[in-house]
């Protein structure tokens, strides 16, 4: 009897309602098999995932939602939802419960890390495993990219609010894949396109502007996801792009600190690390967890 191949398993665009939103997952691989939660950033989604999803979906029960403000998620006006880190976090609880999600290893980029670490601080126990690609949990890990940024949690003024607005233009969201990136000619600038188009939506800016601001209430919270590295000590991989200019390489080293035996590696790319080194990056997956 020969192995499952890649081929035998579809990729599913499902939703399943949780903490009263409609969340759009991507699901694919054998259930069986240990599962992959893959958490998005900004300013995309899921589909950020695909190529790994593809690449990994022969070994691995894979799970990637959009969450909340991005993507396909649906979220009723009714529920009158608050755009914060801690209710991603909480959305994800009622998400993972929804699927009966026990035990996962769970992959953080960009805005999935604070929303999946807390996770990990309300559920510990299924954590069993941690890839952090540019999923900062260390302070010293944010870039002089957040200096505009700071100056709006410092002061949260309406000209400080419409002077980081730069950040959701096209060319704003663009240069966010590009910076850092030697060899342009691997970014799909269908990418930067489609999540510029999502951001179009109606209060969707709004919804960003408010998120932005609600990040400086992260920093509080490092020292909890990092007891959480301490104390499981699970296995990590750590894999960076070096020449990000928001979460910079120290922020991967810090790992070591709290987990010892973490794998720390520098890609030379720039923020959206998986656009350019999927293929290794699904390697290395396989290397640290495929056992």
């Amino acid at each position: 009897m020969t192995s499952p191949t890649a081929a035998d398993y579809p990729v599913h665009h499902r939703y399943v309602d949780a903490d009263g939103v409609r969340v759009f997952y991507r699901e694919a691989g054998n259930p069986k098999a240990p599962t992959l939660l893959l958490l998005h950033g900004f300013p995309t989604s899921s589909v950020q995932y695909r190529e790994l999803i593809t690449e990994l979906k022969d070994q691995f029960h894979i799970v990637a939602p959009d969450l909340p403000g991005f993507g396909f998620t649906e979220v009723p006006e009714a529920r009158k939802y608050e755009y914060t880190f801690d209710s991603l976090g909480k959305t994800l609880e009622a998400f993972v419960d929804a699927l009966g999600l026990q035990s996962y290893i769970m992959y953080v980029f960009d805005y999935g890390a604070p929303s999946g670490l807390r996770l990990a601080v309300a559920r510990p126990e299924r954590l069993a495993g941690l890839i952090s690609q540019n999923g900062n949990a260390y302070a010293e890990g944010l870039g002089d990219a957040w200096n505009p940024i700071r100056k709006y949690w410092a002061e949260p003024t309406q000209a400080n609010r419409d002077a980081i607005g730069g950040v959701f233009t096209l060319e704003g969201i663009k240069w966010q894949y590009t910076t850092g990136v030697a060899d342009q000619t691997l970014l799909d600038p269908m990418m930067w396109e489609m999540d510029y188009l999502l951001m179009q939506r109606p209060g969707n800016t709004e919804i960003q502007l408010d998120l932005t601001l609600d990040y400086r209430n992260n920093l509080p919270r490092y020292p909890e996801f990092q007891r959480v590295f301490r104390e499981r000590q699970v296995p990590t991989l750590v894999i960076w792009g070096k020449n990000d200019p928001f979460f910079i390489p120290p922020g991967a080293e810090a790992y070591r600190r709290d987990n010892p035996n973490a794998i720390v590696e520098m890609l030379d790319t720039g923020h959206f690390a998986a656009e350019t080194h999927g293929k290794y990056i699904a390697k290395r997956i396989r290397d640290v967890f495929g056992k």
